[in-house]
This record gives structure tokens, sequence and C-alpha cells, in this order.
């Protein structure tokens, strides 16, 4: 069975749009110790943060992660710098890379645009990316659009250095979930819902947002001209964005939950009532995790256990082939 990883960056209070667009599909996903998920702690160095809230999201993520139903008992769940490999097969692919290449990468074009001085790690942390997936032989990594351009790096590190030094990597490729919804912001429904926006951006819903600033965000978001949902009538990004949601939330299609509300004021409201009964009770099992401070620790340590011994192979045998002396 092919085995899978997926990684969350406390950069930010998970949103809506990481529950809906990935976290639920990894929980439907969970097939035993081969598949993968946890905190990239270790990206979230990549720009300037308080080690104190760097410390304080990572566990908040990782409590997040078991109360929206992710098992330990079917998945392994652990923090990414809890495996000391990552940073270890890191430097190999760092040695692998091209300066070039990871110029051209466009998220570090878009974050560096306009800085007098950015962090090494900005540059570089593409290649520590393709070190999680390499370091435990993944075969496919499920990605946004976005991501694209960092698996095919990945895929390209594997090859030179399988080229380079005889076959070590498996080279994964990237696939898009076919049911992932894609949330958008309420305020800028062109733009994703992104937990790394101001904490009290008004178009960002947050896991652990009360009912009442739900309904005052969904309230507020950005509709079309009018007052109706018109039959027939293609909906403009920010009604789109809200029938997603209720679809989403609702487990129908958006043509159905449009079916449903005549008004946008009705389509609002159904909204965030299918967002609040959708969190309520994630927020009741994270309550109970936030109120016992052994078992997240206990789950991370034991889910690196776990993943610490299923990286093992594969930086043993980069290590081997790029020369280094066996332990």
């Amino acid at each position: 069975m092919a085995r899978t990883l997926s990684l969350v960056v406390p950069s930010g209070s998970l949103t809506l749009g990481n529950l809906l667009g990935a976290i639920s599909h990894w929980v439907a996903d969970q097939r035993g110790a081969d598949t993968l998920y946890g905190v990239a702690d270790l990206h979230a160095l990549t720009t300037p943060r308080d080690p104190a809230v760097i410390r304080e999201q990572t566990l908040e993520q990782a409590a997040l992660l078991l109360a929206a139903g992710l098992d330990p008992a079917r998945c392994t769940v652990f923090v990414q710098s809890s495996v000391p490999a990552h940073a270890e097969l890191l430097w190999l692919l760092e040695a692998t890379a091209h300066d070039g290449e990871l110029r051209r990468m466009i998220q570090y074009k878009q974050k560096s645009a306009g800085q007098q001085s950015v962090r090494a790690a900005l540059l570089t942390y593409p290649v520590l990316q393709a070190a999680d997936v390499l370091l435990y032989d993944v075969d496919t990594v499920p990605v946004g659009d976005d991501q694209r351009q960092h698996v095919e790096l990945a895929r390209d590190l594997a090859l030179r250095f399988n080229g380079t030094y005889g076959q070590t990597f498996v080279v994964p490729r990237a696939v898009t979930p076919a049911v992932a919804a894609r949330v958008m912001n309420l305020q800028d429904p062109t733009a994703k819902m992104d937990k790394s926006a101001p904490p009290q951006a008004p178009g960002v819903i947050r896991l652990l947002d009360p009912p009442d600033a739900v309904r005052r965000k969904i309230a507020r978001a950005v509709t079309d001209s009018g007052h109706r949902l018109e039959p027939g009538t293609a909906a403009g990004p920010g009604v789109a964005n809200l029938l997603t949601i209720l679809a989403a939330c609702t487990g129908t299609t958006p043509d159905q939950a449009a079916a449903g509300a005549g008004t946008y004021r009705e389509l609002k409201e159904s909204c965030a009532e299918a967002v609040i009964a959708l969190l309520t009770p994630l927020q009741d099992r994270y309550a109970a995790l936030a109120a016992d401070p052994q078992t997240v620790p206990r789950v991370l340590r034991e889910g690196a256990e776990r993943a610490r011994s299923l990286a093992a192979g594969a930086l043993s045998r980069a290590q081997a082939a790029i020369g280094l002396l066996p332990l």
C-alpha cells in the first residue's frame, strides 16, 4: 500500500479552508502507520517568528488534527522537528540542488520581493519539503496548484540524486484531490482563506472561532450585486465560495446548496449554521484535549518514534550512496 504524508505549518491558526480542503480528506484516508500527518514546525522558521508562538501553534495544530478525527491508532501523527532525519536529509539534498532552480520558485519570488534581506531558509525550504517527501518513500503527494512546483522540485532532486549516486529515492508525483473544497477569503473571494492572515482578518474563519464570530464573518461576506440567487445564472466568486462552503459542510453539491436558498441572506444564514454545526463537535474535542496536558504530547512522542523508524531506511540509503561513512 502506498505511503502518504501531509503536513501543516504553524504559521497561524488553522482555518475552515484547511479543514474542508485538506484535513477532512486526511481523516477519511487513514490507513495505518503508513499514513503520516503532522506539523511542519521547521518550515515556520523561514521568516522571523516569536519562539513561544511557534511552540503554542504547534501544539494547537496537533490538538486540532486529533480533534478533527485523526486517530493515532489508524495513522502516524508527529511533529517534523522530532524526527532529525528531516534536517539530515535536507543537507544531502541541498548538496544536490542548484541555486538557480531555488531562486525560480514562485513563492520565494513573491515573499522576497521588495525585501532588503530575507533568511536563507526562505530560499532553501523547498528542499526541506522535498526531504519531507523523499524521506518516507512517498509515491503520490496530494497538493493544490500552488504547491505543484515544489513537488516538481522534489521529483527533479530525486531523479538527479538517483542518476548521480544510484537508485536511492522513490520519485514522487503530484496529484490533485478530486473532491477537495477550495475555500476562499470571505472578503476577497479571489484569494484563498489563508491561516497566515492577521488574527482578526474578517474574511478568515478559524477552527476555534466561536459561533457569533462565524455568523458575523459570513454575514459580512462579499456577494454579487442584487439580493437573490438566480437559477441558471453563474454565481460570482463570493456567492460561489459560500455555496462551496455550504456544500462541503453538508455533504451536498453547490447546485444542491443553491436550490435550498433563494436569497443571499438565506444562503449566508444556512452557511453559517452548517459551519457552526461542523465546528462545534471539533471544538468540544479540542477543549477536552487542551484540558488534558498529557495526551497530545504522548501522541506526538509515539508518532515521532514511528516516523523515525519509517525514515531510517531512506536516510541510510542516501548517506551511503553519497559517500558518508556508516555508523
